[in-house]
Order: C-alpha cells, then sequence, then structure tokens
C-alpha cells in the first residue's frame, strides 16, 4: 500500500486483537514497527510470528506515563523518527451506573482516556520537531452514541473523539494529522474486560464474527488506509460497523 513502506509505526495495545491485526497488516506494507503491551509473551509470540519483519517490542502499561515514553524513545532510538503513533489499547467493563464499580470507572479512565494522553504527551514534541506525523486512536461507535449499561464507557469515549479533534485544530500547523477509529462490535478480547459472567456471554456472542462482529483485519485495514493517505489529507476520522449492528 502507497505511502506505508518505511514509515515508522508505535502500536500501543499491539497484543491481541485490532493492534496484533494492525501490526501483522503495516508489516506485510513494509512499515517499520515498534509494539508495545502489558503481556511480554504475547509481543514476543508475535514478533517471532513476523521474522521478514522491521519489527521490536517494548514492554508498556499504557497509563505509566514513564513506560510510554520509553516506547517512544525505544523508536527515535532505533529508527531516528516517528511517523505514526497508534494509541489502541482499551478496556470495556460494562455496568448500569447504579452498580457504582468506582474501580471499573477509574481503569476506564486511566487507560482510554489518561492512556491516549500519555500517548500523545510522549510524542507530540518530536512530531513538531519533525514538523510531521499522524496520531491515530481506536475510539468506539459508543463514541458516537450512548447506550443502557455503557455509560461511563461512552463517556471515556466520547472524551477521546473531543481530544483527537482538539488535536487535529492546535497542531495542524505543524503537520500534524489525527485520525479516530470507530468500530462497532469486533470479535476481539475485549468481552474478558467485563467482570460479569453474563455480560462476558452476551458480548462474546455479539461480538464474534459467528454473531455479526467484524474481524480484527477489517479495522487493521482502516487503519492502514488512514495511514497510507498523503500528508496533505487530514482522515479526522472512520466509523466501521457490522452489516448487521444496529446502533
Amino acid at each position: 500500500m502507497a505511502n506505508i513502506e518505511g514509515k515508522v509505526v508505535i502500536i500501543m495495545g499491539a497484543s491481541s486483537g485490532i493492534g496484533e491485526a494492525t501490526t501483522r497488516k503495516l508489516a506485510y506494507e513494509g512499515a517499520k514497527i515498534v509494539i508495545a503491551a502489558r503481556r511480554e509473551d504475547r509481543l514476543q509470540d508475535l514478533v517471532e510470528s513476523l521474522p521478514n519483519a522491521n519489527i521490536s517490542y517494548a514492554v508498556a502499561d499504557v497509563t505509566n506515563t514513564e513506560e510510554v515514553q520509553a516506547v517512544i524513545d525505544l523508536a527515535v532510538q532505533k529508527y531516528g523518527r516517528v511517523d505514526v503513533l497508534y494509541n489502541n489499547a482499551g478496556v470495556m467493563p460494562t455496568a448500569s451506573l447504579s452498580e457504582t464499580r468506582f474501580e471499573e470507572w477509574r481503569q476506564m479512565l486511566d487507560i482510554n482516556i489518561m492512556g491516549v494522553l500519555n500517548g500523545i504527551a510522549a510524542v507530540l514534541p518530536i512530531m513538531k520537531r519533525q514538523q510531521s506525523g499522524h496520531i491515530i486512536a481506536t475510539d468506539s461507535i459508543a463514541g458516537h452514541v450512548v447506550y443502557p449499561g455503557s455509560a461511563v464507557y461512552c463517556g471515556t469515549k466520547f472524551a477521546v473523539r473531543a481530544i483527537m479533534e482538539g488535536l487535529r485544530q492546535e497542531e495542524r500547523e505543524s503537520n500534524i494529522r489525527s485520525t479516530i477509529i470507530s468500530p462497532g462490535a469486533v470479535d476481539t478480547e475485549l468481552y474478558l474486560t467485563s467482570k460479569d459472567p453474563e455480560t462476558q456471554e452476551w458480548l462474546k456472542s455479539n461480538q464474534s464474527t459467528e454473531g455479526f462482529g467484524l474481524k480484527s483485519s477489517d479495522i487493521a485495514d482502516a487503519v492502514a488506509y488512514a495511514i497510507s493517505t498523503p500528508e496533505t489529507v487530514a482522515v479526522s476520522e472512520i466509523m466501521i460497523r457490522p452489516t448487521k449492528q444496529v446502533v
């Protein structure tokens, strides 16, 4: 795919699902990739499965600013620049507000919002010096509509949407682009971040490709498209739903 070969791309939340599929897609297209996540064994397996790729990994929790900065520093040390940062890490525990799940609320705020901000903060000085760059975040259809049982999750995704649009406006003169990818139901491990067994099962059955969910590779294709566009083109958002999804 044009304009991807040779680009230096950092993918946060790369150990499974959309992050893993995007890593494979961009490796095939010839990008230079640094991947990060909390599960080192998954990262190692992914790197080993791509023997011909130009790829490195670092263990990082997106809520830890020092660990996020270390990932960015690794990319600069290895390749001298950063062309794309893909903030993909996220969690989706779902429950009604009346259940007052404070710990889960805080986790969503820390990972879904602060994780994105931590990535932006770490990479922005580099991209401003370069006078070029592209920051992408996985948002959600839940960043555009609200539905029962997911008020806090939707709130975090609405916040990501606002932050990324603010980033676009603030940094357009620095030639820094921003894109949100807003998937509907996707067959990933995201359902495991819910602590409720019944909710887990409902999410799993609906998100699976046996239900009506998209494949992770469908989202990876959307990410690759956004990256492949010329620097003069800002693809601000891509909404991608299963054909049969209602919301």
